[in-house]
């Protein structure tokens, strides 16, 4: 069993609380899924339970967190340049769990996830192989270590339609209990028993933690529901205050008038009547102020925002050709993916492309990218699955949004920021170092300042919060230019996309 009690995190460099005051308890059969907007400490909350050094260097924290003798499994978010150049059995063979592994227990691991115990000895980069068949490896060899409690970040990314069913039969059936963040709105619903909401409020400088044993769905519905009594409540409550209160001044008023207008032979009698009077006045309206402070608050909850696009600038002709791709192969290095491509887009559709893991999807996007970016009568714009490709080096959000360095433009930007609730300190941090989510933010924020009107996106909710998640979809259903995505999400393919394909190895269908 893992117990956290009254956990504070702080980050280190610009004093940030992230968390604070946490307290849960992870027990056999719990299946926690940690929520919250972007950059609220998630990723940052697991890598401290499975490793208390991984944070050292930018977080400091308080409080207590017991799990002496348990084994833990962890799945983080990302790998690190390193780990994906190396060839697949060499990624494997650096696992002790694997390496101590029969050929027999190897083989049930891979079948558990659906691989073949082959990929275990595969020669390829583990970079060169598809998002979902990484999480997959991954998953794999986490089972072979038969961990005490697992604990995975954003486990659902990039996994096709039958391998997140697969998941979610996994975590329903697993006997450790569970930690997981996940952006997969259907994956929460079907699976959490637990929920840890981490916000922060009051433009991200008070952090709330809350915790509920609830699933994922009871638990929305139950907030909102909560929010909006207490939002009757504290409406009604004010409405009778602002009534005494009128009734207060109004008697105030009018005692001061008739203390104002008495005359010098009045003073001694009816004057300190009056001024009794107001005395008892005065004394009403210092209690009517100490019962102010015992109203009902307005409820306050984190707000997912995001920029809109401009539809002036970002509108496509009907019908306007944008896309003519005919390809008679599809190839990743000597791996054939696909053949007999036809790829034919107009204005303004939505088009949503799925597949099977490592059927190449975003390699075709990249191609798709290639043709697109260099068009002059189209301002396209690509939001890769590694944000990586586009956010290199040491530059802020501020530089990225306004590379021209002038002072009209990095106010732009710092306002832009701030509207998405950026904070200043965040503005100026390496992007590279914002979660995934904040980076995703960035890229949204970048192809809507630059007017684009036609998005190539990846995996375009794979970062964002559930909470935020609506938000994003709500902003690309109303784009009223050309989208081409590859998703994975279903909510996101049903509410967004005109057009869904599927992407097999005899073609687009």
């Amino acid at each position: 069993m893992l117990q956290v009690k009254n956990l504070t995190l702080i980050h280190k460099k610009d004093l940030t609380t992230l968390i604070e005051g946490l307290t849960f308890t992870l027990a056999p059969g719990d299946r926690a899924a940690i929520i919250g907007e972007e950059g609220n400490g998630k990723s940052t909350l697991l890598k401290l339970l499975f490793d208390r050094e991984s944070v050292d260097p930018y977080v400091e924290w308080t409080g207590e967190i017991q799990d002496k003798g348990l084994r833990k499994g962890y799945l983080a978010q990302e790998l690190t340049p390193g780990e994906l150049s190396l060839p697949v059995w060499e990624f494997c063979q650096r696992n002790p769990a694997w390496a101590e592994a029969n050929p027999k227990e190897q083989e049930r691991a891979a079948r558990q996830v659906g691989l073949t115990s082959a990929l275990f000895w595969d020669e390829r980069p583990l970079g060169t192989l598809s998002g979902g068949e990484r999480v997959k490896l991954r998953l794999a060899l986490l089972l072979l270590d038969s961990p005490d409690v697992l604990l995975l970040d954003e486990p659902s990314n990039d996994l096709d339609v039958p391998t997140l069913e697969w998941l979610e039969g996994f975590l329903l059936r697993c006997p450790a209990p569970v930690l997981y963040i996940s952006h997969d709105e259907t994956l929460l619903s079907h699976t959490a028993n637990l929920i840890l909401h981490l916000e922060r409020l009051r433009r991200r400088t008070l952090p709330r933690c809350t915790v509920a044993r609830s699933d994922y769905s009871s638990y929305v519905s139950q907030r909102q529901a909560g929010f909006a009594r207490q939002e009757q409540q504290a409406r009604k409550e004010q409405a009778e205050f602002n009534a005494k209160m009128a009734t207060y001044r109004k008697i105030r008023d009018k005692v001061d008038h008739q203390q104002s207008t008495i005359s010098r032979a009045e003073r001694d009698g009816p004057g300190r009547l009056l001024k009794k009077k107001m005395h008892s006045v005065l004394s009403m309206g210092r209690r009517f102020e100490r019962e102010k402070e015992n109203l009902t608050e307005m409820p306050e909850w984190e707000e997912a925002i995001l920029t809109s696009f401009d539809p002036a600038r970002s509108a496509i002709p009907s019908g306007k050709e944008i896309l003519r791709l005919d390809l008679p192969q599809l190839t990743a290095g000597n791996r054939l993916l696909a053949e007999h491509l036809r790829l034919w887009v107009t204005g303004p559709e939505r088009i949503g492309i799925v597949g099977a893991n490592g059927a190449g999807k975003s390699t075709l996007l990249k191609r798709v990218a290639e043709e697109l970016l260099s068009r002059r009568d189209i301002r396209a714009a690509y939001m890769p699955q590694d944000y990586g490709d586009s956010l290199l080096g040491d530059k802020t959000p501020v530089d990225l949004l306004a590379p021209s360095g002038q002072k009209e433009d990095i106010t732009r930007a710092r306002t832009l920021l701030g509207s998405m609730k950026y904070k200043a300190e965040e503005m100026d941090h390496p992007a590279a170092a914002l979660s995934g989510g904040q980076r995703a933010k960035l890229l949204f924020l970048a192809m809507a300042w630059g007017g684009s009107n036609v998005l190539l996106l990846d995996e375009p909710t794979r970062n964002f919060s559930p909470l935020s998640a609506p938000v994003i979809r709500q902003a690309l259903a109303t784009f009223p230019g050309t989208i081409i995505s590859v998703s994975h999400d279903r909510t996101y393919l049903e509410q967004v996309c005109t057009r869904v394909l599927e992407l097999t190895p005899q073609g687009l269908l």
